[in-house]
């Protein structure tokens, strides 16, 4: 038996993105229409937050949770390019928070987990 969409993502889901959507949606929001604007805007906290609240295939929660990670991406690269060209340098950690995106997506494709992660990580400070 397969796990759910539900199960497999659900334990991603911060409490500030759920409450958020829980209180568009109490103001009449549709769910699915909010998580195709937030896949759209690259935001996948927000697309998850949506698509955990209405009933379809788990194949086509997927496919809009991908496409959030993809776009979040796409804007990154695109934000990377912009600053490359202000600053006259290369933003590496930009690249592969892309490509962290990029991954992500490939595997929700492929209903695999994806394991919560922080993008900032702390540093080590020697005494």
């Amino acid at each position: 038996m397969s796990v759910s969409f539900a199960e497999q993502y659900a334990s991603l889901l911060k409490d500030v993105f759920r409450e958020q959507a829980q209180q568009q949606l109490a103001q009449g929001a549709d769910a699915l229409t909010c998580a195709d604007i937030y896949a759209e805007q690259g935001k996948p906290d927000f697309t998850l937050a949506f698509l955990l609240a209405f009933d379809a295939e788990d194949e086509v929660k997927r496919e809009i949770l991908a496409r959030s990670y993809e776009m979040r991406a796409d804007l990154s690269e695109e934000q990377a390019r912009k600053f490359s060209e202000e600053f006259h340098r290369s933003f590496p950690l930009i690249a592969q928070e892309a490509q962290k995106d990029r991954s992500a997506a490939q595997k929700i494709r492929q209903g695999q987990k994806l394991r919560r992660s922080t993008h900032l990580k702390a540093l080590r400070m020697n005494p």
